[in-house]
Protein backbone atom coordinates (compact mmCIF):
# COMPACT_ATOMS: atom_id res chain seq x y z
CA UNK A 1 0.00 0.00 0.00
CA UNK A 2 2.62 2.45 1.07
CA UNK A 3 4.89 1.59 -1.96
CA UNK A 4 2.01 2.37 -4.32
CA UNK A 5 1.41 5.86 -2.29
CA UNK A 6 4.46 6.54 -3.39
CA UNK A 7 5.06 5.76 -7.21
CA UNK A 8 1.90 7.32 -7.55
CA UNK A 9 2.68 10.69 -5.48
CA UNK A 10 2.53 13.80 -7.74
CA UNK A 11 3.38 17.36 -6.20
CA UNK A 12 0.90 18.68 -9.02
CA UNK A 13 -1.85 16.46 -8.48
CA UNK A 14 -2.66 16.29 -4.75
CA UNK A 15 -6.06 15.16 -3.45
CA UNK A 16 -7.58 16.51 -0.63
CA UNK A 17 -7.02 13.41 1.53
CA UNK A 18 -3.37 14.97 1.06
CA UNK A 19 -4.67 18.47 2.39
CA UNK A 20 -6.14 16.79 5.24
CA UNK A 21 -3.01 14.72 6.36
CA UNK A 22 0.31 14.38 4.56
CA UNK A 23 2.29 12.41 6.77
CA UNK A 24 1.21 9.20 5.68
CA UNK A 25 2.07 10.38 1.98
CA UNK A 26 5.61 11.88 3.72
CA UNK A 27 5.85 8.26 5.25
CA UNK A 28 5.67 6.54 2.11
CA UNK A 29 8.27 8.06 0.01
CA UNK A 30 10.67 8.53 2.58
CA UNK A 31 10.74 4.68 3.42
CA UNK A 32 9.97 3.98 -1.12
CA UNK A 33 11.09 6.91 -2.67
CA UNK A 34 13.67 9.37 -0.85
CA UNK A 35 14.55 10.84 -3.90
CA UNK A 36 11.23 10.62 -6.15
CA UNK A 37 11.16 11.56 -9.47
CA UNK A 38 7.85 13.50 -10.42
CA UNK A 39 6.84 13.36 -13.72
CA UNK A 40 7.79 16.86 -14.41
CA UNK A 41 11.29 15.67 -14.42
CA UNK A 42 11.99 17.16 -10.68
CA UNK A 43 13.60 15.25 -7.68
CA UNK A 44 11.28 15.21 -4.20
CA UNK A 45 13.28 14.70 -1.14
CA UNK A 46 11.73 13.26 2.18
CA UNK A 47 15.14 12.60 4.04
CA UNK A 48 16.07 15.43 6.83
CA UNK A 49 20.21 14.22 6.12
CA UNK A 50 19.83 15.05 2.59
CA UNK A 51 17.55 18.52 3.38
CA UNK A 52 20.07 19.40 6.29
CA UNK A 53 23.12 18.76 3.02
CA UNK A 54 21.06 20.61 0.18
CA UNK A 55 20.47 23.81 2.91
CA UNK A 56 24.24 24.14 3.50
CA UNK A 57 25.39 24.14 -0.56
CA UNK A 58 24.69 27.41 -1.85
CA UNK A 59 27.07 26.45 -4.72
CA UNK A 60 25.46 23.29 -6.25
CA UNK A 61 21.82 24.32 -4.87
CA UNK A 62 20.86 27.40 -5.84
CA UNK A 63 17.81 29.41 -4.46
CA UNK A 64 17.61 31.94 -7.67
CA UNK A 65 14.40 31.68 -9.16
CA UNK A 66 14.71 33.69 -12.29
CA UNK A 67 14.05 31.28 -14.53
CA UNK A 68 11.91 28.84 -12.79
CA UNK A 69 9.31 31.68 -11.83
CA UNK A 70 9.08 32.86 -15.41
CA UNK A 71 6.20 30.33 -15.59
CA UNK A 72 4.48 33.92 -14.00
CA UNK A 73 5.17 35.99 -16.57
CA UNK A 74 8.73 37.86 -16.56
CA UNK A 75 6.98 41.39 -16.54
CA UNK A 76 4.59 40.48 -14.03
CA UNK A 77 4.61 41.78 -10.11
CA UNK A 78 4.44 38.42 -8.46
CA UNK A 79 7.39 37.89 -10.78
CA UNK A 80 9.34 40.88 -10.02
CA UNK A 81 8.71 40.66 -6.39
CA UNK A 82 9.79 36.87 -5.78
CA UNK A 83 13.29 37.65 -7.98
CA UNK A 84 13.74 40.02 -5.70
CA UNK A 85 13.12 39.64 -2.62
CA UNK A 86 15.79 37.77 0.13
CA UNK A 87 14.40 34.75 -0.10
CA UNK A 88 14.97 33.60 -3.66
CA UNK A 89 18.09 34.67 -4.25
CA UNK A 90 21.38 33.41 -4.19
CA UNK A 91 25.32 34.88 -2.61
CA UNK A 92 26.29 37.79 -3.22
CA UNK A 93 23.14 39.79 -3.73
CA UNK A 94 21.22 37.54 -0.54
CA UNK A 95 24.17 38.20 1.82
CA UNK A 96 23.63 41.84 1.10
CA UNK A 97 20.31 41.65 1.42
CA UNK A 98 20.35 39.26 4.81
CA UNK A 99 23.17 41.17 6.61
CA UNK A 100 20.70 44.67 6.23
CA UNK A 101 17.34 42.91 7.49
CA UNK A 102 19.24 41.10 10.36
CA UNK A 103 20.85 43.92 10.91
CA UNK A 104 17.64 45.68 11.75
CA UNK A 105 16.55 42.26 13.61
CA UNK A 106 18.73 42.86 16.75
CA UNK A 107 17.92 41.47 19.90
CA UNK A 108 17.71 44.86 21.26
CA UNK A 109 14.89 45.87 18.76
CA UNK A 110 13.16 42.44 19.11
CA UNK A 111 13.57 43.44 23.55
CA UNK A 112 12.09 45.84 22.94
CA UNK A 113 8.32 44.32 21.44
CA UNK A 114 8.51 42.31 23.86
CA UNK A 115 6.48 43.92 26.64
CA UNK A 116 4.15 45.28 23.99
CA UNK A 117 3.49 41.66 22.81
CA UNK A 118 2.81 40.65 26.21
CA UNK A 119 0.41 43.64 25.96
CA UNK A 120 -1.07 42.74 22.96
CA UNK A 121 -1.89 39.17 23.70
CA UNK A 122 -3.25 40.38 26.70
CA UNK A 123 -5.70 42.44 24.99
CA UNK A 124 -6.64 39.41 22.82
CA UNK A 125 -7.13 36.94 25.52
CA UNK A 126 -9.22 39.78 27.46
CA UNK A 127 -11.68 40.24 24.04
CA UNK A 128 -11.90 36.71 23.60
CA UNK A 129 -12.66 35.52 27.20
CA UNK A 130 -15.63 38.24 27.45
CA UNK A 131 -17.07 36.06 24.74
CA UNK A 132 -16.02 32.45 26.39
CA UNK A 133 -15.55 31.11 22.42
CA UNK A 134 -13.07 32.18 19.81
CA UNK A 135 -11.66 31.18 16.24
CA UNK A 136 -8.11 30.90 17.69
CA UNK A 137 -6.83 31.91 13.85
CA UNK A 138 -9.14 35.36 13.20
CA UNK A 139 -9.06 35.75 16.39
CA UNK A 140 -5.73 35.36 18.00
CA UNK A 141 -2.83 33.63 16.20
CA UNK A 142 -3.18 35.60 13.05
CA UNK A 143 -3.65 39.01 14.96
CA UNK A 144 -0.51 38.85 16.47
CA UNK A 145 2.28 38.72 13.65
CA UNK A 146 0.36 41.01 11.59
CA UNK A 147 0.67 43.69 14.85
CA UNK A 148 4.03 42.72 15.36
CA UNK A 149 5.68 43.10 12.07
CA UNK A 150 3.46 46.14 11.24
CA UNK A 151 4.69 47.95 14.68
CA UNK A 152 8.56 46.64 13.31
CA UNK A 153 7.70 48.54 10.31
CA UNK A 154 6.50 51.78 11.59
CA UNK A 155 3.05 50.93 9.73
CA UNK A 156 0.54 53.03 11.64
CA UNK A 157 -2.17 50.68 13.30
CA UNK A 158 -5.24 51.84 11.65
CA UNK A 159 -3.13 51.01 8.24
CA UNK A 160 -2.82 47.80 8.63
CA UNK A 161 -6.24 46.48 7.58
CA UNK A 162 -5.27 45.04 4.06
CA UNK A 163 -2.05 43.68 5.32
CA UNK A 164 -3.20 40.07 6.62
CA UNK A 165 -5.11 39.73 2.68
CA UNK A 166 -2.37 41.05 1.08
CA UNK A 167 0.16 38.59 2.33
CA UNK A 168 -2.26 35.69 1.92
CA UNK A 169 -2.79 36.17 -1.41
CA UNK A 170 1.12 36.38 -2.08
CA UNK A 171 2.57 33.83 -0.45
CA UNK A 172 -1.02 31.44 -1.89
CA UNK A 173 0.89 31.82 -5.88
CA UNK A 174 3.39 30.28 -4.79
CA UNK A 175 1.64 26.76 -4.50
CA UNK A 176 3.10 23.97 -6.80
CA UNK A 177 0.27 24.46 -8.82
CA UNK A 178 -1.62 27.96 -8.54
CA UNK A 179 -4.69 28.59 -10.51
CA UNK A 180 -4.95 31.53 -12.66
CA UNK A 181 -7.35 32.80 -9.80
CA UNK A 182 -4.12 32.65 -7.20
CA UNK A 183 -1.95 34.26 -9.57
CA UNK A 184 -4.42 36.85 -9.90
CA UNK A 185 -4.87 37.84 -6.97
CA UNK A 186 -1.18 37.08 -5.98
CA UNK A 187 -0.79 39.99 -8.70
CA UNK A 188 -3.17 42.17 -7.55
CA UNK A 189 -1.39 42.35 -3.89
CA UNK A 190 1.52 43.03 -4.59
CA UNK A 191 0.96 45.70 -6.83
CA UNK A 192 -1.62 47.31 -4.24
CA UNK A 193 1.49 46.19 -1.29
CA UNK A 194 4.17 48.14 -3.18
CA UNK A 195 1.80 51.37 -3.75
CA UNK A 196 1.21 51.02 0.23
CA UNK A 197 4.83 51.06 1.08
CA UNK A 198 6.32 53.64 -1.58
CA UNK A 199 3.95 56.03 0.34
CA UNK A 200 4.87 54.65 3.50
CA UNK A 201 8.47 54.70 2.80
CA UNK A 202 8.21 58.75 1.91
CA UNK A 203 6.71 59.15 4.74
CA UNK A 204 9.58 57.52 6.82
CA UNK A 205 12.20 59.45 5.31
CA UNK A 206 10.78 62.86 5.92
CA UNK A 207 10.84 61.52 9.78
CA UNK A 208 13.05 59.23 10.00
CA UNK A 209 12.67 57.17 13.43
CA UNK A 210 15.34 55.22 15.96
CA UNK A 211 17.76 52.91 13.55
CA UNK A 212 18.24 50.60 16.56
CA UNK A 213 14.14 50.02 16.94
CA UNK A 214 12.88 50.62 13.62
CA UNK A 215 13.13 48.05 11.27
CA UNK A 216 12.19 49.94 8.39
CA UNK A 217 14.50 53.48 9.26
CA UNK A 218 17.22 51.09 9.47
CA UNK A 219 16.68 49.40 6.36
CA UNK A 220 16.32 52.90 4.33
CA UNK A 221 19.41 54.15 5.84
CA UNK A 222 21.54 50.83 5.61
CA UNK A 223 24.57 50.39 7.41
CA UNK A 224 27.05 52.46 8.39
CA UNK A 225 29.79 50.72 5.90
CA UNK A 226 27.43 52.61 3.54
CA UNK A 227 25.62 49.41 2.25
CA UNK A 228 22.29 50.39 0.82
CA UNK A 229 19.23 48.56 -0.07
CA UNK A 230 18.07 50.02 -3.79
CA UNK A 231 14.45 51.39 -3.51
CA UNK A 232 13.25 48.18 -5.41
CA UNK A 233 14.97 46.25 -3.31
CA UNK A 234 13.81 47.92 0.19
CA UNK A 235 9.84 47.62 -1.03
CA UNK A 236 10.41 43.95 -1.97
CA UNK A 237 12.25 42.87 0.99
CA UNK A 238 9.38 45.03 3.08
CA UNK A 239 7.08 42.63 1.47
CA UNK A 240 8.68 39.68 1.88
CA UNK A 241 9.33 40.27 5.73
CA UNK A 242 5.77 40.96 6.42
CA UNK A 243 5.15 37.37 4.13
CA UNK A 244 8.03 35.40 5.93
CA UNK A 245 7.07 36.93 9.59
CA UNK A 246 3.15 36.47 9.22
CA UNK A 247 1.64 33.19 8.06
CA UNK A 248 4.64 30.89 9.28
CA UNK A 249 3.81 32.38 13.04
CA UNK A 250 0.02 32.04 12.50
CA UNK A 251 0.76 28.58 11.77
CA UNK A 252 2.76 27.63 14.73
CA UNK A 253 0.57 29.27 17.49
CA UNK A 254 -2.37 27.62 15.92
CA UNK A 255 -1.31 24.42 15.03
CA UNK A 256 0.75 24.04 18.32
CA UNK A 257 -2.93 24.50 20.29
CA UNK A 258 -4.61 22.22 17.87
CA UNK A 259 -1.86 19.98 18.65
CA UNK A 260 -2.25 20.05 22.34
CA UNK A 261 -5.72 19.35 21.70
CA UNK A 262 -4.74 15.80 20.02
CA UNK A 263 -2.37 15.20 23.07
CA UNK A 264 -4.15 15.33 25.72
CA UNK A 265 -0.51 13.91 28.07
CA UNK A 266 1.49 16.48 26.56
CA UNK A 267 -1.16 19.67 26.79
CA UNK A 268 -1.25 18.15 31.37
CA UNK A 269 2.70 18.19 30.84
CA UNK A 270 2.44 21.68 30.03
CA UNK A 271 0.25 22.96 32.13
CA UNK A 272 2.26 21.44 34.94
CA UNK A 273 5.33 23.12 33.98
CA UNK A 274 5.16 26.58 32.48
CA UNK A 275 8.93 26.71 31.54
CA UNK A 276 8.54 23.59 28.67
CA UNK A 277 6.86 25.88 26.84
CA UNK A 278 10.43 26.58 25.02
CA UNK A 279 11.02 22.76 24.51
CA UNK A 280 7.37 22.90 23.18
CA UNK A 281 7.64 25.66 20.51
CA UNK A 282 10.46 23.86 18.98
CA UNK A 283 8.07 20.77 18.66
CA UNK A 284 5.29 22.28 17.28
CA UNK A 285 7.73 23.60 14.33
CA UNK A 286 9.08 19.89 14.17
CA UNK A 287 5.79 18.17 14.53
CA UNK A 288 3.52 20.62 12.31
CA UNK A 289 5.77 22.55 10.16
CA UNK A 290 4.45 26.00 9.26
CA UNK A 291 6.05 25.96 5.43
CA UNK A 292 5.97 22.17 4.41
CA UNK A 293 8.06 22.44 1.21
CA UNK A 294 11.00 24.63 -0.29
CA UNK A 295 12.90 24.10 -3.32
CA UNK A 296 16.44 24.55 -4.96
CA UNK A 297 18.11 24.28 -8.65
CA UNK A 298 20.80 22.16 -9.78
CA UNK A 299 23.85 24.38 -10.80
CA UNK A 300 26.10 21.20 -11.29
CA UNK A 301 25.60 17.41 -11.79
CA UNK A 302 25.78 15.94 -8.77
CA UNK A 303 24.10 12.78 -6.50
CA UNK A 304 21.48 12.97 -3.59
CA UNK A 305 21.15 9.77 -1.80
CA UNK A 306 22.54 7.05 -4.29
CA UNK A 307 20.79 8.86 -7.36
CA UNK A 308 22.66 11.32 -10.07
CA UNK A 309 20.98 14.32 -10.71
CA UNK A 310 21.73 16.22 -13.63
CA UNK A 311 22.57 20.10 -14.03
CA UNK A 312 19.08 22.11 -14.18
CA UNK A 313 17.23 19.74 -11.86
CA UNK A 314 14.62 21.35 -9.73
CA UNK A 315 14.53 20.06 -6.44
CA UNK A 316 11.46 19.73 -4.03
CA UNK A 317 12.74 19.78 -0.43
CA UNK A 318 9.89 18.44 1.79
CA UNK A 319 10.54 20.12 5.44
CA UNK A 320 7.01 18.39 6.92
CA UNK A 321 8.98 14.68 6.00
CA UNK A 322 12.23 15.85 6.99
CA UNK A 323 11.05 16.64 10.75
CA UNK A 324 9.59 13.38 10.79
CA UNK A 325 12.56 11.32 9.72
CA UNK A 326 13.01 8.41 12.20
CA UNK A 327 16.70 8.20 11.17
CA UNK A 328 16.99 12.14 12.72
CA UNK A 329 13.97 12.03 15.40
CA UNK A 330 13.26 9.55 17.86
CA UNK A 331 9.42 8.50 18.14
CA UNK A 332 9.08 11.40 15.40
CA UNK A 333 5.27 10.72 15.01
CA UNK A 334 4.83 11.46 18.70
CA UNK A 335 4.08 14.88 20.07
CA UNK A 336 6.89 15.39 23.24
CA UNK A 337 6.86 18.78 24.34
CA UNK A 338 10.14 18.36 26.29
CA UNK A 339 12.42 17.04 22.83
CA UNK A 340 15.61 17.32 23.03
CA UNK A 341 17.66 17.28 21.44
CA UNK A 342 15.38 18.78 18.16
CA UNK A 343 17.38 19.91 15.00
CA UNK A 344 14.15 20.47 13.09
CA UNK A 345 14.32 22.47 9.48
CA UNK A 346 11.28 24.72 10.37
CA UNK A 347 13.69 27.74 10.12
CA UNK A 348 15.57 25.66 7.49
CA UNK A 349 19.65 25.44 7.63
CA UNK A 350 23.15 27.47 6.35
CA UNK A 351 23.17 30.41 4.43
CA UNK A 352 19.16 30.63 4.23
CA UNK A 353 18.03 30.11 7.94
CA UNK A 354 15.34 31.88 8.87
CA UNK A 355 16.34 35.62 9.83
CA UNK A 356 13.09 36.11 11.50
CA UNK A 357 13.31 33.06 13.83
CA UNK A 358 14.32 34.50 17.45
CA UNK A 359 11.20 36.99 16.93
CA UNK A 360 9.03 33.56 15.39
CA UNK A 361 9.95 31.91 18.76
CA UNK A 362 9.68 34.93 20.94
CA UNK A 363 6.03 35.37 19.38
CA UNK A 364 5.13 31.45 19.64
CA UNK A 365 6.14 31.20 23.79
CA UNK A 366 4.56 34.39 24.73
CA UNK A 367 1.19 33.53 22.85
CA UNK A 368 1.11 29.40 23.60
CA UNK A 369 2.03 30.23 26.92
CA UNK A 370 0.18 33.40 27.90
CA UNK A 371 -2.86 31.91 25.99
CA UNK A 372 -2.84 28.26 28.31
CA UNK A 373 -2.37 29.84 31.64
CA UNK A 374 -5.98 31.79 30.96
CA UNK A 375 -7.95 28.75 29.45
CA UNK A 376 -6.07 25.58 30.49
CA UNK A 377 -9.39 23.80 29.76
CA UNK A 378 -9.98 25.12 25.78
CA UNK A 379 -11.34 22.37 23.64
CA UNK A 380 -13.03 22.47 20.13
CA UNK A 381 -16.61 24.10 19.63
CA UNK A 382 -16.89 22.88 16.15
CA UNK A 383 -15.26 21.80 13.04
CA UNK A 384 -11.51 22.82 12.34
CA UNK A 385 -10.99 24.47 9.00
CA UNK A 386 -7.27 23.64 7.15
CA UNK A 387 -6.17 25.90 4.82
CA UNK A 388 -5.67 23.73 1.96
CA UNK A 389 -2.28 24.76 0.69
CA UNK A 390 0.47 21.98 0.16
CA UNK A 391 3.53 25.03 0.89
CA UNK A 392 2.14 25.97 4.08
CA UNK A 393 0.50 24.20 7.03
CA UNK A 394 -1.64 25.60 9.05
CA UNK A 395 -5.64 26.62 9.70
CA UNK A 396 -8.09 28.73 8.09
CA UNK A 397 -10.34 28.50 10.96
CA UNK A 398 -9.77 27.32 14.62
CA UNK A 399 -13.37 27.21 16.08
CA UNK A 400 -13.09 26.68 20.57
CA UNK A 401 -14.80 27.04 23.46
CA UNK A 402 -12.48 28.85 26.07
CA UNK A 403 -13.67 27.67 29.24
CA UNK A 404 -14.26 23.71 28.26
CA UNK A 405 -18.03 23.94 29.29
Amino acid sequence: MDAGVAAAFDLMRLGPEFYADPYPTYRALREHAPVKRLPDGSLFLTRWADLDRIYRDTTIFSSDKTEEFARFGRDTPIYRHHTTSLVFNDPPLHSRVRRLIAGALTPRAIGVLEPGLVALIDGLLDRMEARGEADLIEDFAAAIPIEVIGTLLGVPTDERGPLRGWSLAILGALEPAPSAEQLARGNAAVSEFLAYLADLVARRRRALGDPQTDVLTRLIQGEASGERLSEDELLHNCIFLLNAGHETTTNLIGNGLHALLDWPDQKARLLADAALVKTAVEEFLRFESSNQLGNRGVTTATEIGGVAVAAGTRVHLCIGAANRDPAQFEAPERLDVGRAPNRHLAFAAGAHQCAGMSLARLEGRIAIGRFLARFPQYRLAGEPVRGGRARFRGFLSLPVNLFGT
